[in-house]
């Protein structure tokens, strides 16, 4: 189901550009706070990343072109050993869970602070 969505999403930015303004909906975080959440620039990076511009959507959201590899690793790993009817070998511990929203925090704060305008999507 998951891979589904992820696949219909990539189709759908693929096909329908989000850098056009008006052709998808406004991040209503930047939209009220003038300010970039974590995912701001996603759309317009998956939609680079169909069209195989991997500079551009770097551009565009680093943070989650970082985490493809990392995703994409997590996912085959688990559709393996659902194949090969091993039970789960690996869960993440307590100071990873932990880890996880800190670096999304420090993105967050990061990408809207002077000197670090390479991590907000370009305008």
């Amino acid at each position: 189901m998951a891979a589904g969505g992820v696949a219909a999403l990539c189709v759908a930015t693929a096909l329908h550009d989000p850098n056009n303004p008006g052709s998808w909906l406004v991040c209503p975080y930047l939209f009220t706070t003038g300010f970039y959440c974590p995912g701001c620039g996603t759309l317009r990076a998956l939609h680079a990343l169909t069209h195989g511009d991997v500079a551009s959507a770097w551009a565009f959201n680093p943070l989650l072109i970082a985490s493809l590899p990392i995703f994409a690793f997590v996912w085959v790993a688990t559709i393996r050993r659902a194949w090969l009817d091993v039970g789960r070998r690996w869960t993440p511990g307590p100071r990873l869970l932990a880890v996880l929203p800190v670096v999304i925090a420090a993105y967050w704060i990061l990408r809207n602070l002077p000197g670090f305008e390479f991590l907000g999507p370009p305008r």
